[in-house]
């Protein structure tokens, strides 16, 4: 089993469960899945809410039939993020990995004004999914089209902020620093472009970080870089959590039919 340890191997549902990991950047989440896969030696491994390799923290990653089955659930808790805004420049994807395509110079910016800019985009709302981004069309993702030319323009989907809170804005590299807590299924980059666009010199999101999703946080996540190394299966037992203490997290009732 890969170097797998006694302890692992004494509990017979060591590859069943549900790990929290903290992707760092320049990895794919199915970089991470797969690595996990790798590890465990199993085939049904998933994760509930991809990253972008330029995006960094919080990966869910689902090993198991009855994990895998969860995956929609964990998908639907609010999520954090802490977002660095790039003002005066607009990318072709709205992130670091697209090529500028337009630049605006930045007027003088003070607090109260950025503060009030980001109020206006607290509560529901309805936003289009970008073309560079994972949401389908005829079975395939946005993104395959778009590398290839095809920009699909995708329905408007409600969603909703429910915190946009100012951290910091720097003057000289005009990136502004944001928390945002929101529903799932809200693109952080057209909510980047978007606010750049009110404030009227454009922005693109250069750098993203998920803190939390639903009641699990990044600070309880075990560094994906570590699952890199030799004993990267050990480390990865010690962090799993089993079905059933992940549903009482949640709030869902649980697996376990057994009488105690």
């Amino acid at each position: 089993m890969k170097g797998c340890d006694v302890s692992c191997r004494d509990e017979r549902t060591w590859t069943q469960g549900v790990f929290l990991v903290d992707k760092p950047v320049g990895l794919t989440s199915f970089a991470l899945v797969r690595r996990i896969r790798w590890l465990l030696g199993i085939k049904k491994v998933g994760h509930a809410g991809t990253l972008d390799p330029f995006a960094s923290g919080l990966l869910i990653v689902c090993a198991g039939r009855e994990a895998t089955r969860q995956i929609n659930q964990l998908m639907a808790g609010r999520k954090t993020y802490l977002a660095c805004l790039q003002l005066g420049a607009e990318t072709s994807t709205l992130d670091p990995e697209g090529t500028i395509n337009a630049t605006c110079p930045v007027p003088h910016l003070d607090q109260t004004a950025v503060q009030a800019c980001l109020k206006s985009y607290i509560g529901p709302q309805f936003q289009v999914p970008p073309p560079f981004s994972a949401a389908k069309h005829k079975g395939k993702p946005l993104y395959a089209y778009a590398r290839r030319g095809i920009l699909i323009q995708k329905e408007a989907k409600p969603i909703e902020v429910y915190r946009l809170d100012y951290l910091a804005y720097d003057a000289v590299s005009h990136q502004l620093t944001v928390l945002v807590e929101c529903s799932p299924g809200t693109y952080i980059r057209v909510l980047a472009a978007d606010i750049g666009r009110s404030l009227g010199c454009g922005a693109y999101l250069e750098s993203l970080r998920r803190t939390r999703s639903g009641p699990f946080t990044v600070e309880e996540s075990l560094s994906g870089k570590i699952l890199l190394e030799e004993n990267g299966l050990q480390l990865l037992c010690s962090n799993r959590r089993s079905i059933d203490e992940v549903l009482e997290t949640i709030g869902q009732p649980s697996l376990c039919t057994c009488n105690s």
